[in-house]
């Protein structure tokens, strides 16, 4: 059923078809299996037939794949780190988005350096500067669309 009538992601699935008919015949054919093999799910984060949603972070519906507002709202308010653990939390959330961000590394490099063991807490200008571009890269990301089908084009996965 992988790649065919389902796709499946960690312990996430979402059971797909061409039409409204063909998505209930695929459901029922996953749901049926789920009961055979007594796999057990749970109804809270069960979703039918919605036309948008969160998946991995993104906001996903028939205008293509966004950037989900509230995490980016998170990075947006978050205050200059005085702590090595803020760093690694602002890293963290910010990380999340580094395919948005051209250089990512490169940018984050100051505030990486603040990481290194055995590295004094030094919030310089360098790191003010970083911090400051990657929030403002991250509140601006850009939007990614749903490929154009009419078009030949390359999927690449990591």
């Amino acid at each position: 059923m992988v790649e065919d009538i389902m796709e499946v992601f960690m312990d996430d699935f979402s059971a797909v078809g061409d039409s409204f008919e063909d998505c209930l015949h695929n459901l029922r054919r996953v749901l049926k299996r789920c009961v055979e093999t007594n796999l057990v799910l749970n109804w809270e984060k069960c979703h039918f037939m919605v036309q948008e949603g969160i998946v991995l972070g993104h906001r996903v519906s028939n205008k293509g794949i966004e950037v989900d507002h509230a995490k980016v709202e998170v990075i947006e308010k978050f205050p200059p780190p005085t702590l090595v653990k803020e760093v690694r939390s602002f890293l963290g959330h910010a990380g999340f988005y580094m395919r948005f961000i051209k250089d990512f590394f490169k940018i984050a490099n100051p505030l990486c350096k603040l990481l290194e063991k055995d590295h004094s807490f030094v919030f310089s200008d360098d790191c003010r500067l970083a911090f400051e571009e990657l929030k403002r890269r991250l509140v601006t990301a850009p939007i990614i669309i749903a490929p154009n089908w009419e078009q030949p084009f390359e999927l690449m996965c990591d």
